[in-house]
């Protein structure tokens, strides 16, 4: 499974993204197991993004999920911070 991540927004609303390849990572079922959980946890829909927040995209499995800061699920949360290598 393929899981890309684009963070946007933030204070400097410098872009950044990063996908990984389940099959090829040593971590994968991990990984993949933190994608499907992540995308069962819709995002609140009328909870507006912290001003300065970062808004992300992840898409995996063919599925896509579109969600906001401070409004992450733990696994949403870990499963961006594995992904962009950086907290979330």
């Amino acid at each position: 499974m393929r899981i890309e991540v684009v963070r946007s927004g933030g204070f400097t609303a410098v872009p950044r993204q990063a996908a990984v390849e389940t099959a090829d990572h040593p971590e994968g079922a991990r990984l993949a197991a933190l994608a499907e959980a992540a995308l069962a946890s819709p995002a609140a829909p009328d909870a507006p993004a912290a001003p300065d927040g970062f808004r992300y995209t992840v898409t995996a499995g063919g599925r896509t999920l579109h969600c906001a800061e401070p409004h992450l699920t733990p696994q949403q949360r870990e499963l961006i911070h594995r992904v962009l290598g950086e907290g979330a």
